[in-house]
């Protein structure tokens, strides 16, 4: 039989655990269920070995370190990743574990926002928030993924055994959703129902340092991935940035035959140098990250 991993980050989760413990065992009776608690100053972890799960710990904090530790630790054929804060609906578990099992897709993502979200959260800033790396990730990667923040995952082994970790928190989920749509991973979506916290639960996210700290991923991300158009991108905005700067003193030397303005041409000439410079470090990068997809492919075709 196929073996079921449902994985629970938490920190401070107290007050949620054991029902959601209790839902994905009900959900899913031939799962294991671990709960990796983050440094958690109440008493979760107790709570979770009560309900029955296998408790872990993660000392580093942030739910990127905790995910780094839980694919590296456990061996399962399907890996069901869930919030321990009781916002999602265990029954829909076994459709996400199910296109794993059954459809080979690598990543199954819960998706909130084409279901309740924009209703239950009450958090207006983090519906934006949704909404703007929504846009900025399908621009970029020429995708269509519905919700790339969601916190219901579910996934291959061949996915998670491959995965390099680099996000060390919360934006953890943007980079697993990028990484999938490089490396043309078996992408599928399937709606969730999302309910906000109960009443006495608080959210660990800070709506603006954590939200700034997933678009500066999703720039890092678009650097290392996507090399050619980022710095072609740059390089179109210096050459702009230096046309303005030296048709004046064109047009001044066409009329007069004299260019009195020297230090801004100088200074229009280095822009224009720099942005030919970043223009051919995006080819030579380009060269490279195909290289690497092709180098990953192997890898893959090995495992």
């Amino acid at each position: 039989m196929a073996t079921i991993a449902v994985l629970i980050p938490c920190f401070n989760e107290s007050m949620t655990i054991m029902n959601v413990i209790k839902d994905y065992s009900n959900a899913l009776p031939e799962a294991q269920i671990y709960v990796y608690d983050n440094n958690s100053t109440d008493n979760t972890a107790d709570i979770a070995k009560k309900a029955g799960a296998i408790v872990r710990y993660e000392r580093r904090q942030g739910k990127g370190n905790v995910i780094r530790t839980m694919f590296r630790e456990i061996d399962a054929d399907c890996y069901l990743i869930v919030d321990g804060d009781d916002t999602y609906s265990a029954e829909d578990a076994i459709k996400l574990v199910d296109y794993v099992l059954s459809e080979d897709a690598d990543m199954v993502i819960g998706d909130r926002l084409s279901s309740t979200y924009f209703t239950e959260n009450k958090r207006r800033f983090h519906n934006f928030g949704n909404r703007l790396v929504r846009m900025l990730i399908n621009k970029i990667f020429n995708s269509d993924v519905k919700d790339i923040m969601t916190g219901y995952r579910a996934f291959s082994r061949l996915f998670v055994k491959n995965y390099p970790v680099t996000s060390k928190g919360f934006e953890i989920e943007t980079e697993m959703t990028i990484h999938a749509l490089d490396k043309n991973f078996n992408i599928r979506e399937v709606p969730v129902l999302y309910k906000d916290r109960p009443k006495g639960s608080t959210s660990k996210l800070n709506t603006f340092s954590d939200g700034y700290k997933v678009l500066r991923t999703i720039a890092r991300l678009f650097r290392d991935y996507k090399p050619y158009l980022f710095f072609s991108m740059i390089a179109l905005l210096g050459i702009a940035f230096a046309t303005m700067l030296f048709i004046p003193i064109l047009l001044e030397y066409l009329n007069t035959g004299i260019v009195p303005r020297f230090p801004t041409l100088i200074v229009s000439v280095t822009i224009y140098i720099i942005s030919i410079l970043m223009w051919i470090c995006g080819i030579i990068l380009e060269v490279i990250v195909n290289k690497h997809k092709q180098l990953y492919e192997i890898l893959l075709n090995k495992n």
